[in-house]
C-alpha cells in the first residue's frame, strides 16, 4: 500500500490498482486516482520547477486551477506537453514527467544565483530590448526563446481521431455539482432538452469532497439518485469528463469532451479520443462553482505548500492523507473544515494559524475541542524546507504590521485558505459585468452580457448548500416552463446538514517582520509565471498601473491557469499600491478557452487531405476526360488547361484562347458564388452593398456591382439579378464566395436587422456553363430552336429561365471574355449531362473547353479586373478607372464617406492601367516592380507594379495591367520594369486591349 494511502473511503476503485511512472520510478496507484492523487499517496510533493526561478514546486490544488503541476504526459507521437497532474486520470501504461527541470527535478542546473534572480524582476523582457541590439539579438532572446513555454510537443503526427459535434438545447447547464444537478433534474423531467456538462468523470462537484447530507441520505446518494433521474429522461445529454471551454454571444458554448485519455485506450474513427461541443442554448444555467485562493505570503510555494479545499479533496475523494502532520493558515471557517477532516482522517494538526483577531463559529469552536492550538491574530513570516516544506515561522499582527515575535511550528504541510472566489470566467468571457463582494472579498456576477443566462451558487458567490440547490430548483422550473410541462410549480426544500462557515476578513499579503525586507522577499501571486507581490509593486512604481497593463507587464493572469487562484490577490495588491479600492482597480479580461484544448480537438476531422477540402464541380468527371490539368481556386478544382497531344501548356492556352476570339469555347463557371437574396427590402440592402444602384433594375436585367468595405476599398465583384422585385440572385469571385456572404450577414445582424432579407449561398445548387465566341448563338440556337437568342430579344445584361435539354435553365448575358456569351445556369444534378450535351451540339462549330489560364488571358485583353490579383484591397473603385461604377444619387453605402477622404482622392494613387513592351515578344513577370528611372541612385523609388501579364495570341503582343502611381493621367508615357534580371521599357496605354467599342460582346 501506498505510504500516504487511507485504508478506507474515497471514490478510487481498489479492485483496480494501476501501474504508473513517474521520472523513470513506478508507483502504485488506483482507477479513479488523479496523477498528483497517486503521487501525494505515494508521499511526492517535488513536481516541478518554477518557470522563471526554477524554483521546487509542488502539487497546491486538486483541480484545472492547479499552477504548478504541469507535465509531459506519454510518449512519442502520443505524448502531450503540459496537461496538469490534479485533472490527468490514471490509465494502464501511464508514464509522466516533469518538465521545465533539467538534468533532472531534484538537481535542476538552471536554478538561478541569488544575483540572476534579482535581474529578472518584473518586465526584464522588455528591458533587454532597450539595450545592446546586438546583444539582443545574439544573448537575451536566445535564452528567453529557449526558456519559453514548459512542455514539449510532439514532432511525429497525432494518431489520434477527433470530432466536432452540434447539438441545439433548451437548456445548458454547465456544473454537475449539487446546484448544477438540481437545475437541471426538473426542466429536463418536463421533457425539455437539456445538456448538463461537468470537468470532473463523475457527477457532484463538491459533494465529492465534502461529507453532506441532504434529505437524509448522504451527498453522494442524493447525486446518484438526481442523475438516475436524468439518464431516463431521453431529452437529457448528459457529459461528464466535459468542460465548457468558451461562452460566446447568443447562449453558443463550446466545450472539450475528453474520451479515452483516462481509459488509455487508443482511439478509432468509431471510438475518438475528444469532442469539440459547439452547443446552441435558449437558455444558459452557469453552476461552476468556485476557486480557492491562497495567502500570499514569504515563500509561499514549497513543495507540501496547498490549498486546504485541495487537501479536504484529497482526503474524502481520493483517500490520501497528504503528510502525517499539517498546518493550517487560514482566514476562514471554511478551512477549518478541511483541517477537521485532515485530523479525523489521521493527520496530526500541529497548530491553526489564523490572522483573524477573534474567529467564532461552530467549526472554531470544534477545532478548537480537539485540542488543536490556536493562534488568532497570527500569520505565517516564513517557511522552513527547500525541496519540501518542513514547518513556518509564525507572528502576531494587528491587521497590517507584525507586532510581536515569531514561533516556530514544523509539519509535512502546510493548508492554506485565502478564501473562495466565484468561477465568474464563462460568465465574463458572456459580456458579463462584475462587482466587488466585501462581504466575501471576491467579485460577483453582477450585469448579464446574455439574455437567459443566471448564474447560481458558489459561481454567483452564494457558499450555502441549501440555496445552492434552492436556486437550482428555481431556475429549473422556470425553465420547464417555458420549454415544456412543469412537473413543479414551486422550488424544491431540501433538508441540508451542512456547517455553519461564517465570514472571512481579507488577508491580501503578510508583511515583512522587517519592512525594509519587503521587496525582497519571495511572496508569489501568481506561481505558474513567478509574479510576486514585489513585481506588482515595481509595475505601479514604472507607471504600469493600469490592471491590464500590470498583467501584461508582470505576466500575472497568464499562462493555463488565468488567473484561477492569484487574480484577485494581484487586484488586491495593485490597489494598495495605487491607493485604490479593489473595485475602482478592476479586473482583467477573461477570455476563452477557460482550460487548455488540444489542436486535435481544434481541428476535429478536417486533417491531412481534409485540412483543406478540395472542392469539385458536378462536372469534374468530364474535364479528367478531357484531360484538363488542375489549379486550385478558393479550394475549388478548377480545369487549368485542356492538353492535347503533343502540347505543353502554352500551346494549349494559345489554341484555346483562339477558339474564343474565332469559333466557340464552353467554360465550367460553377465555383463563381451565388448568393440568393430575398425579401421585401432585398433592394433597399443591394443599394446599400454595391457602390452602384438598383434601384430602377427591373426583373430580367442584371448590372454588373462593386462592393466596396468600409474603408473604401473594393472588396468583391459580380453581377446582380433582378428575379422579380423581392428576388436577386448576385454572383461573387470564385474565393470570396463565402466571405462575402458573411459580410452581408454581419450588416444584416449588426447594422441593420431592420431589414427583412434572407440570404442564402446557392453556388453548390448551380452548374454553370458559359458558352462564349461569335458562334455563341448558333450553339445556344441548336440548344434550343424555340427561343429567340437574337441581339434584340435577348440583350447584354440581361436574364431568362428557358429549357435546355429538357430542363428548366436560368440564362444569363453576361460576359468575362469580351465575346458574345451566355451563362446557362441548372440544377447541380444536371450538370454533367448538360456539359456534354452543350460539347456535342456544339461539334459542328469545333467547340473548345477552355481552363482558367485562357479566361485569364481573355479578360485582361478586354481590361476586366480579377479582384485579388488587380486588387489587394487598397484600391478603390476610382483607382480601378471604374467612376462610373459609384453611384452619386445614392444617399448611402458602404465606403461611400471613404471615399471622399483627402487620402482616396489623391492624383497620385496607384492607379490601373495597361502596359505593352517594347519588345513585343517580352511577358512581364507579374509582380514586377515599376521605376520611372532605372539609373536613378539607389534604393530606386518604384512607382507601382504589375498585377497581370499575358502573352496574347489575338494581339501578337504582350499584355499586362499595372497598378502606377497617377497612371489614369500617364498614357503615353514610357516607364520602366525591373523583370527576369533586366531592364525592359514599357508604355502605358489604355487597359482594354480589344474592343474597346464593345460590339463583340454585343453581339
Amino acid at each position: 500500500m501506498s505510504v500516504n494511502r487511507l485504508p478506507s473511503s474515497g471514490r478510487i476503485n481498489r479492485d483496480v490498482p494501476i501501474r504508473l511512472r513517474f521520472n523513470g520510478t513506478y508507483y502504485l496507484g488506483y482507477e479513479g486516482d488523479t496523477l498528483a492523487s497517486a503521487l501525494l499517496a505515494n508521499d511526492i510533493h517535488l513536481v516541478a520547477r518554477s518557470m522563471k526561478y526554477a524554483r521546487p514546486r509542488g502539487i497546491m490544488t486538486a483541480g484545472p486551477e492547479e499552477p504548478n503541476a504541469i507535465m509531459q504526459i506519454n510518449v512519442s507521437n502520443r505524448s502531450e506537453p503540459n496537461p496538469k497532474a490534479t485533472e490527468t486520470y490514471l490509465h494502464p501504461g501511464l508514464i509522466a514527467a516533469s518538465v521545465n527541470a533539467w538534468p533532472s527535478l531534484r538537481y535542476d542546473a538552471r536554478r538561478l544565483s541569488g544575483i540572476a534572480q534579482r535581474l529578472m524582476s518584473a518586465g526584464f523582457y522588455y528591458k533587454t530590448m532597450f539595450g545592446s541590439s546586438t546583444l539582443w539579438q545574439k544573448v537575451f532572446e536566445p535564452i528567453i526563446r529557449r526558456s519559453a513555454g514548459l512542455g514539449k510537443a510532439p514532432s511525429d503526427p497525432d494518431p489520434d481521431v477527433y470530432d466536432h459535434m452540434h447539438r441545439h438545447v433548451d437548456l445548458m447547464v454547465v456544473g454537475a455539482g449539487p446546484a448544477g444537478l438540481a437545475a437541471a433534474r426538473d426542466a429536463a423531467l418536463s421533457g425539455a432538452r437539456v445538456a448538463l456538462v461537468d470537468a470532473l468523470p463523475e457527477f457532484g462537484g463538491s459533494l465529492l469532497s465534502q461529507n453532506r447530507t441532504i434529505d437524509k441520505i448522504s451527498g453522494m446518494d442524493w447525486v446518484s439518485g438526481v442523475t438516475s433521474e436524468l439518464e431516463t429522461c431521453d431529452t437529457a445529454l448528459l457529459l461528464p469528463n466535459t468542460t465548457a471551454i468558451g461562452y460566446f454571444d447568443q447562449n453558443y458554448i463550446i466545450a472539450i469532451e475528453r474520451r479515452l485519455d483516462h481509459k488509455g485506450e487508443a482511439s478509432t474513427p468509431a471510438n475518438v479520443r475528444e469532442r469539440l461541443w459547439h452547443i446552441r442554448a435558449d437558455k444558459v444555467i452557469l453552476a461552476t462553482g468556485s476557486h480557492e485562493r491562497p495567502l500570499v505570503f514569504s515563500d509561499n510555494d514549497r513543495p507540501g505548500i496547498m490549498l486546504a479545499g485541495a487537501v479536504q479533496s484529497y482526503v474524502n475523494r481520493f483517500a490520501v492523507l497528504p503528510g502525517k502532520s499539517a498546518i493550517l493558515f487560514a482566514n476562514n471557517d471554511a478551512a477549518y473544515e478541511a483541517a477537521l477532516d485532515f485530523k479525523k482522517a489521521g493527520g496530526d494538526l500541529v497548530a491553526v494559524i489564523d490572522p483573524r483577531q477573534e474567529p467564532q463559529g461552530p467549526l472554531v469552536e470544534e477545532l478548537f475541542a480537539t485540542g488543536t492550538r490556536l493562534l488568532s491574530g497570527h500569520v505565517v513570516t516564513a517557511t522552513l524546507g527547500v525541496n519540501r516544506f518542513k514547518g513556518v515561522n509564525a507572528a502576531p499582527w494587528n491587521g497590517h504590521a507584525i507586532t510581536g515575535k515569531e514561533e516556530r511550528f514544523e509539519a509535512d504541510i502546510l493548508m492554506m485558505s485565502g478564501g473562495w472566489s466565484p468561477a465568474v470566467h464563462l460568465f465574463s468571457q458572456a459580456s458579463g459585468k462584475l462587482r466587488y463582494d466585501a462581504e466575501i472579498c471576491a467579485f460577483v456576477p453582477d450585469i448579464y452580457g446574455q439574455k437567459e443566462c443566471s448564474v447560481i451558487g458558489a459561481a454567483n458567490g452564494d457558499f450555502s448548500l441549501n440555496e445552492a440547490l434552492r436556486a437550482g430548483s428555481r431556475e429549473s422550473i422556470k425553465a420547464a416552463t417555458a420549454y415544456g410541462k412543469p412537473t413543479r410549480k414551486t422550488a424544491r426544500r431540501y433538508a441540508v446538514e451542512e456547517p455553519d462557515t461564517g465570514v472571512s476578513e481579507a488577508c491580501w499579503q503578510v508583511p515583512a517582520q522587517n519592512p525594509a525586507d519587503q521587496g525582497k522577499l519571495k511572496q508569489f501571486v501568481d506561481f505558474q509565471n513567478d509574479t510576486t507581490a514585489a513585481d506588482i509593486a515595481l509595475a505601479k512604481r514604472e507607471g504600469f498601473d493600469s490592471v491590464e497593463h500590470m498583467k501584461r507587464y508582470t505576466l500575472s493572469g497568464f499562462g493555463t491557469d488565468q488567473g484561477k487562484t492569484g487574480n484577485i490577490n494581484a487586484l488586491a495588491i495593485l490597489a494598495r499600491q495605487t491607493a485604490s479600492s479593489i473595485e475602482e482597480t478592476g479586473t482583467t479580461t477573461f477570455r476563452p478557452p477557460y482550460t487548455p484544448v488540444s489542436f486535435g480537438a481544434v481541428a476535429g476531422r478536417f486533417v491531412g487531405p481534409l485540412t483543406d477540402p478540395v472542392r469539385t464541380t458536378p462536372m469534374h468527371e468530364a474535364h479528367v476526360k478531357a484531360g484538363a490539368l488542375f489549379e486550385n481556386v478558393g479550394q475549388w478544382n478548377r480545369p487549368w488547361y485542356y492538353a492535347r497531344a503533343g502540347e505543353d501548356m502554352d500551346a494549349a492556352v494559345r489554341r484555346e484562347c483562339k477558339a474564343v476570339r474565332k469559333g466557340v469555347g464552353m467554360l465550367d463557371v460553377s465555383t463563381l458564388g451565388k448568393i440568393d437574396i430575398q425579401g421585401p427590402d432585398a433592394r433597399e440592402f443591394i443599394n446599400r452593398l454595391y457602390t452602384n444602384s438598383v434601384t430602377n433594375l427591373k426583373p430580367g436585367n442584371c448590372r454588373y456591382g462593386i462592393m466596396c468595405g468600409e474603408d473604401g476599398m473594393v472588396l468583391d465583384d459580380g453581377v446582380i439579378t433582378c428575379l422579380d422585385d423581392t428576388h436577386f440572385v448576385t454572383t461573387t469571385t470564385t474565393a470570396g464566395a463565402a466571405h462575402v456572404l458573411s459580410h452581408m450577414e454581419d450588416y444584416l445582424e449588426t447594422e441593420w436587422p431592420d431589414l427583412k432579407v434572407y440570404c442564402t449561398s446557392i453556388t453548390e445548387e448551380w452548374a454553370t456553363i458559359a458558352i462564349n465566341g461569335p458562334k455563341a448563338r448558333d450553339v445556344m440556337e441548336r440548344l434550343n430552336a424555340d427561343e429567340d437568342w437574337s441581339a434584340k430579344a435577348f440583350p447584354f445584361l440581361t436574364h431568362k429561365e428557358v429549357q435546355i435539354g429538357g430542363v428548366m435553365a436560368r440564362i444569363f448575358r453576361i460576359s468575362f471574355t469580351g465575346e458574345l456569351a451566355y451563362e446557362i445556369n441548372i440544377p447541380a444534378r444536371y450538370g454533367l449531362a448538360l456539359w456534354s450535351h452543350v460539347a456535342n451540339v456544339g461539334q459542328e462549330w469545333d467547340i473548345t473547353p477552355y481552363g482558367t489560364e485562357a479566361m485569364h488571358i481573355l479578360r485582361a485583353e478586354k481590361g476586366y479586373i480579377l479582384v485579388g490579383q488587380d486588387t489587394d484591397g487598397s484600391q478603390t473603385p476610382q483607382d480601378l478607372g471604374l467612376n462610373w461604377i459609384v453611384s452619386t444619387n445614392k444617399p448611402d453605402f458602404i465606403g461611400m464617406r471613404s471615399h471622399a477622404r483627402p487620402d482616396t482622392v489623391r492624383s497620385d494613387r496607384k492607379q490601373l492601367v495597361g502596359l505593352m513592351t517594347e519588345s513585343p515578344e517580352f511577358v512581364l513577370e507579374e509582380g514586377a516592380q515599376i521605376v520611372e528611372n532605372p539609373d536613378a541612385p539607389t534604393p530606386i523609388p518604384m512607382v507601382g507594379h504589375v498585377t497581370s501579364s499575358y502573352w496574347s495570341e489575338h494581339l501578337g503582343h504582350s499584355i499586362a495591367l499595372a497598378l502606377i502611381q497617377g497612371g489614369l493621367g500617364r498614357k503615353g508615357e514610357q516607364l520602366h520594369s525591373f523583370s527576369l534580371g533586366n531592364w525592359h521599357k514599357v508604355t502605358i496605354v489604355d487597359p482594354i486591349f480589344y474592343d474597346i467599342e464593345g460590339a463583340h460582346r454585343d453581339g
